[in-house]
């Protein structure tokens, strides 16, 4: 029996420390993302990245984000902004059928060279006006990061880019950008099927990964309720620089090559 949850736990393709590294990181990262709203999907693509095959990092990584972000989506459901998350789903599903079509992507550096300059835009630049955060405008971003996502795995700052723009209240921004990102996350799990990744092969890890990021959420929206919105809006925003100069300098290195 122990036998059997070992192997079920533990991919072939990899080894016990590496299950406890990510199931450690999982945990972090959930509560980074309560804490702070953004930052947490990043990190756990980048350490991801180190342990996994390529063919099953954006796979498995957005399995987890799904499990993270609803659980944090279902913790804090009484804040979510809906008519904003259900434009977002429209557009994500439409980014989603999009994503199952295109053979051929784009070069990567380009795709973070413009993820980067567009998160610095939104964050320091003039707060966008309501209307354009509803219709269309909404719709298509959700369909372009939707898109992006399958590509390069975390769009996450995109997306909080825009709720940042949603309300000035700490727990609406942190409830919708969940809700939203499990949305994507979750269509990543639709397409990628339909594109043949054998999920099944990494159940065991994922399954103790969302566990250990339950753990994470919980820990971290109890820590988001002693702090203000003054400072989580300060915090939010270094955050979301740090992750899109992280992204601006690879692309630049990626185009010098």
């Amino acid at each position: 029996m122990d036998n059997l949850l070992l192997e079920w736990l533990v991919p072939s393709s990899i080894d016990g420390l590496a299950v406890t590294a990510l199931v450690a990181t999982a945990f972090v990262t959930a509560t980074i993302t309560a804490v702070l709203g953004v930052g947490g999907g990043v990190l756990l693509l980048a350490v991801i990245a180190n342990f996994l095959p390529p063919v099953a990092i954006i796979p498995v990584h957005g399995l987890v984000q799904a499990g993270a972000n609803g659980n944090r989506a279902l913790m804090t459901r009484s804040h979510i902004d809906k008519p904003v998350l259900l434009n977002f789903l429209i557009g994500a599903c439409i980014g989603a059928l999009l994503a199952s079509l295109i053979v051929i992507q784009l070069p990567v550096e380009i795709i973070q060279l413009s993820i980067a300059l567009f998160v610095f835009y939104l964050t320091w630049g003039p707060k966008l006006q309501s209307q354009y955060l509803s219709g269309w405008r909404l719709k298509l971003a959700a369909a372009a990061t939707t898109l992006i996502s399958m590509f390069v795995g975390a769009s996450g700052p995109l997306v909080a880019a825009f709720v940042k723009q949603v309300s000035d209240q700490r727990f609406v921004r942190v409830a919708t950008f969940s809700a939203c990102m499990a949305s994507q996350h979750g269509l990543k799990l639709l397409v990628f099927s339909w594109l043949g990744f054998a999920f099944s092969d990494w159940l065991g890890l994922i399954a103790a990964m969302i566990l250990s990021g339950y753990a994470g959420t919980w820990i971290g929206l109890h820590l988001l309720s002693k702090i203000s919105n003054h400072v989580f809006d300060y915090a939010f925003k270094i955050v979301l620089s740090i992750l899109a100069f992280r992204l601006l300098v690879e692309a630049i290195l990626e185009l010098i090559r």
